[in-house]
């Protein structure tokens, strides 16, 4: 770029905006240029792609969290000569399951789209929001407080197109081994939605790529544990 910084496009997770990286963007001001995308209604991740690809310039690193990662995937099926370098948190690679498994996960998510739209989304939030946090962190409120705001911020029509996203995910374990660009795999220790295990074999199967696991965190990273996600991103970005 002309300003000689780098490009990083991040791209939030289910319900999440640019609050989720601002720690990351602040920090890493000085080494690049950081975009988030906001997504509006997609409902599906090949649209979520499309959505960043469209607002991204003609090279780019890309950092996706939990939903954000998939479509980070996406992004990098559809036009890999643009991604630089690609960093994937608390996320996985997999379809969903055609078992009872992936029944269940459909009435998990579809009970809590019917308290959003019966009770709010403050109070769907406040139900969901716990089992993603480190267990010491659940009774921070000001960090709860600040994550049950940003879900707040978008409405039960966003949440139902971003479950369609997640319902219909593909497989894309296939695409790992041909990501050649530096590669980040990073999780919290104790995301138990998005365990280290995987990341670990997603981290196989990408050339070259890093593993990090940060400690005493659940699978909302970038909040719950910010400087040394912002450390993993820098290390990245400075490969």
């Amino acid at each position: 770029m002309a300003n000689g910084k780098q490009a990083l496009v991040m791209l939030p997770g289910l319900l999440c905006d640019r609050a989720v990286w601002q720690h990351q963007i602040d920090a890493l001001a000085g080494l690049a240029d950081c975009t988030s995308i906001e997504w509006g209604k997609e409902d599906s991740l090949d649209a979520m792609a499309e959505t960043a690809l469209r607002q991204a310039p003609a090279r780019f690193s890309v950092a996706g969290h939990s939903m954000g990662g998939r479509a980070a995937l996406e992004v990098f099926r559809l036009a890999p000569e643009r991604v630089a370098r690609i960093a994937l948190f608390n996320t996985g690679c997999t379809g969903r399951p055609q078992s009872t498994a992936g029944e269940e996960e459909e009435r998990g998510r579809m009970a809590l789209l019917a308290i959003a739209r019966s009770e709010g989304m403050r109070a769907m939030a406040a139900q969901w929001l716990p089992p993603m946090l480190h267990p010491a962190r659940r009774t921070d409120r000001g960090l709860a407080e600040t994550i049950i705001e940003m879900f707040a911020r978008q409405t039960p029509d966003v949440f139902a197109a971003q479950i369609r996203a997640l319902l219909g995910r593909p497989d894309r374990c296939d695409l790992l081994g041909q990501i050649r660009c530096p590669a980040l795999l990073l999780t919290g220790r104790e995301d138990g939605w998005s365990p280290a295990a995987r990341h670990a074999e997603m981290a196989a199967k990408i050339p070259g790529s890093t593993l990090t696991v940060i400690p005493d965190c659940g699978h909302m990273s970038m909040l719950e544990q910010p400087e040394a996600v912002t450390s993993a991103l820098r290390d990245w970005l400075e490969v």
